[in-house]
């Protein structure tokens, strides 16, 4: 080894530098493991504290229950946790306006077109797979069943009165697609009330009363319509060319500074969490008197938020990229948990966005186009608790529901569900808008009401799952379809340069006998450079060399 050294100087300092990093190396392995251990940590510190702030929150909530707070004291207790919420709303606006408009304006309108109606497939598909799954699981488990005498007063509860018609909530949603006010939609949305009015008199002098629909505003983000007007807005900035690029990059520019500004929040997580879950425990009244009478409504909806969430998406996701769902998913573990604690798919967006793109690579482009998208039209996990709840209250009062009242409940679940709110307690409404459509009393609200905080948070979780993993699928055929465009140039650009070289071979074949292309053949008394047409054969010659 020295007289390798000696000729080749280079690889004296080599070989003793080699040793001693092996030497090093195995020496130092317990603090390679410990290395890797922190930066395991690093990577998942934000994970572990959320998932510890729910179980210190439990905890904390256990402790605080015993001792009887008053309503005032259970306010300023939860005050922590409507912080949080507070401060994920507040980002919900600039970033889903933001997002859309970046991403539509920087998707081609082909690609935009294309996968706009996958996702709306998807979405539509999987809603309507959802729906099927949960009155299948109501009809198996009948969680109605034998429950007949179970009503509001035994439990306690505040009856739940709604008169609103089929055709009016449909009607709204039409509406809330064309906000009349762009301002206004930021904070308010369009809901039809009903009044009664005087038409006429009877000859007797009894007047006649109808009752008419009339349009109010109701506090609440109208989410459908800016999702509708950020989408178009984008595309008609795109339209414009290098006119429209000055206000594309304002609009990247602040969906990057709103992004900035969820990573900050998401550090307040896992403190928000816990007094959210802290709280919640604490203002249960009788929970298990409240559980074991709708015991089987509960588990059937878990049930089948579990196969849904568990089984059909992972196996849709899988059966288009041929890649790992649950290794996807892990990625999503601060959202989940986030969902958990708020019940809101629009509050669990800025999380969803920031862990999708971070932790599983999906494109920016795509993740901020379709995600706002997801959060506000894809409803899958209620759907299932809203499908559930139609089914029970129909077996609650002793009907039996034929073959068109369930095919109506299938329809009405997933078109509803588009336009229903993605907050807590958004839901109601929609079980409303379904047991108006099949002729059902909707005096049992109230005892739904009294489980959709445990239901409510399951389906959460099911609605963000969906939208992630279809931005896994639309980001994976992106980027196939990608990799098919490069092949293609690259073919086309292999072909022209075969092209070229036939004919600049044709071009320089002057000889007639013989077929070296490298043989220039001179007129009789002419040399090289004594015709014009020299100078073009040899660069015809050093063209072939």
């Amino acid at each position: 080894m020295e007289k390798k050294s000696g000729i080749n100087g280079n690889s004296v300092p080599e070989c003793p530098s080699s040793i001693a990093i092996s030497k090093v190396t195995t020496r130092d392995e317990p603090k390679t493991c410990k290395a890797k251990f922190l930066v395991f940590l690093k990577k998942n510190i934000l994970v572990i504290l959320t998932v510890s702030g729910v179980l210190a929150g439990a905890g904390l909530g256990m402790m605080v229950r015993n001792m009887h707070l008053t309503r005032v004291q259970m306010t300023y207790f939860a005050f922590p946790g409507e912080i949080l919420l507070r401060m994920l709303r507040m980002v919900i606006l600039p970033l889903v306006v933001c997002s859309l408009v970046s991403g539509a304006a920087s998707l081609d309108t082909r690609s935009l077109g294309k996968l706009g109606g996958i996702a709306v497939s998807y979405f539509f598909v999987t809603t309507l797979i959802a729906s099927a799954i949960a009155v299948a699981l109501a009809l198996i488990i009948k969680p109605g069943v034998g429950a007949g005498a179970l009503n509001t007063n035994t439990l306690g509860l505040e009856r739940v009165t709604t008169n609103k018609q089929t055709a009016d909530s449909f009607l709204d949603l039409a509406r809330n697609l064309f906000p009349a006010n762009l301002v206004a939609a930021a904070f308010r949305s369009y809901a039809t009330e009903y009044k009664i009015i005087t038409v006429g008199n009877f000859t007797n002098g009894s007047s006649i009363y109808q009752t008419v629909p009339v349009g109010t505003d109701t506090e609440g983000m109208n989410i459908l319509g800016l999702v509708l007007f950020a989408v178009v807005f984008g595309v008609a900035l795109k339209k414009l060319g290098a006119e429209g690029e000055g206000l594309i990059s304002f609009f990247n520019s602040f969906n990057e500074a709103t992004m900035v500004l969820v990573s900050w929040i998401m550090w307040y997580v896992p403190i928000g969490v816990m007094f959210l879950v802290g709280s919640k425990i604490v203002e249960m009244e009788d929970v298990v008197l409240l559980v074991t009478s709708l015991g089987k409504y509960i588990m059937a909806s878990i049930l089948g938020h579990i196969i849904h969430g568990g089984v059909v998406l992972p196996l849709i996701y899988y059966g288009f990229t041929r890649k790992n769902p649950f290794s996807f998913l892990s990625g999503l573990t601060t959202a989940f948990i986030t969902a958990i604690a708020t019940c809101s798919s629009s509050a669990t967006l800025p999380s969803l966005m920031k862990c999708v793109e971070e932790n599983n690579g999906v494109d920016k482009r795509i993740s901020r186009f379709i995600l706002p998208i997801g959060a506000t039209v894809n409803m899958d996990g209620s759907a299932i608790f809203q499908s559930v709840a139609a089914v029970f209250i129909a077996q609650l009062n002793n009907i039996e529901l034929n073959a068109g009242q369930i095919f109506t409940i299938l329809v009405t679940a997933t078109a509803s569900s588009v336009g229903a709110a993605g907050i807590p307690v958004g839901g109601i409404i929609t079980i409303a808008i379904i047991l108006e459509a099949i002729g059902l009393p909707t005096n049992d609200l109230s005892l739904i009401l009294a489980v959709d905080w445990i239901v409510d948070r399951t389906a959460t979780v099911v609605n963000i799952e969906g939208d992630a993993l279809g931005a896994g699928i639309l980001h994976h055929i992106n980027q196939r379809e990608l990799k098919k465009q490069r092949r293609q140039q690259r073919e086309e650009e292999e072909d022209e340069e075969l092209m070229e070289v036939k004919v600049e071979a044709v071009a320089n074949t002057q000889a007639e006998e013989e077929a070296s292309p490298l043989v220039i053949h001179l007129e009789p008394g002419q040399t090289h450079g004594s015709s014009p047409d020299s100078a073009q054969e040899k660069d015809a010659m050093e063209s072939i060399l």
